[in-house]
């Protein structure tokens, strides 16, 4: 599908403006008409959606609107080298990030975060959960376990983790490259990577690399639009926020984001447009 544009004329056109309509954005006639009521119907529906605002539908639009596959959206994927995460990652052993790379980017490709900013998104996070780039289980600190007492005992009771009392604390503790935590989000995810129950069942299963990638994706994905308006804004710390609940890593995770925000190419040039 080419890129559609004020002043484009045509059958697809028209298909773009019922597309519109039905999603409750206004885009005037559906005359076939590349016009200003559309160009304001396709900005606010880019808003929404956490695009790029700019009135033109690329690729990304298209495929939000429904208008072409999600398969047809160009992928960041093949520009993501070992030489480059290693840049990201400057004091984590490179044999680490050559063994879990492929697993990490290959998880990303069924919930359809191949574009650039969910995939720096992905990566930035692992650098400031698990510098490693090895999924991990979380330590007790102070953050976690009260003075003297049994570990991540503060957790036991913390409803909004879904946490129903001890040992809860101790049993969904972060584990894995996101460092998902509390009973809620073991569940929530494990159903979403299609484990069911066995998540509860067998907690540990979060630090296996396959299921760690898997659970990353689903942690994002869970997130994905209010990830993406962040970074479209640049704004990191938000971004940060939205999946660790405060800045814990902050430094790591920004500095790993533009080393490859600078590195990993963009996509085929077509993939630039929203």
């Amino acid at each position: 599908m080419a890129m559609l544009t004020v002043n484009a004329a045509g059958p697809e056109i028209t298909a773009l403006q019922n597309r519109l309509r039905q999603r409750g954005f206004d885009p005037g006639p559906s005359d076939g008409a590349f016009g200003p009521a559309t160009r304001s119907a396709v900005m606010a529906f880019q808003r929404n959606q956490g695009l790029v605002a700019d009135g033109v539908v690329g690729p990304r639009t298209a495929a939000a609107l429904g208008l072409i596959a999600p398969a047809d959206v160009p992928s960041a994927l093949p520009g993501v080298t070992l030489h480059i995460v290693s840049q990201m990652f400057p004091v984590t052993p490179v044999g680490n990030i050559r063994r879990n790379l492929p697993i990490v980017l290959d998880a990303l490709i069924a919930p359809q975060l191949t574009g650039k900013s969910m995939v720096l998104m992905a990566l930035a996070t692992i650098r400031a959960e698990t510098e490693s780039f090895e999924p991990i289980s979380e330590s007790p600190s102070r953050f976690n376990t009260s003075p003297g007492g049994l570990p991540f005992d503060l957790y036991d009771h913390r409803k909004d983790l879904g946490n129903t009392g001890y040992p809860d604390g101790a049993r969904f503790c972060g584990r894995g490259f996101v460092q998902l935590t509390g009973r809620a989000n073991y569940q929530v995810h494990g159903a979403a990577i299609g484990l069911g129950d066995q998540l509860i069942d067998n907690p540990e299963l979060a630090n296996d690399p396959q299921i760690a990638a898997r659970l990353l994706a689903s942690f994002l994905k869970a997130r994905e639009l209010a990830i993406r308006r962040a970074l479209l804004d640049g704004e990191l710390k938000t971004a940060r926020r939205l999946v660790n609940g405060g800045t814990t890593g902050l430094d790591r995770f920004q500095d790993a984001y533009r080393i490859g925000a600078r590195l990993i190419p963009d996509p085929a040039p077509q993939s630039a447009a929203a």
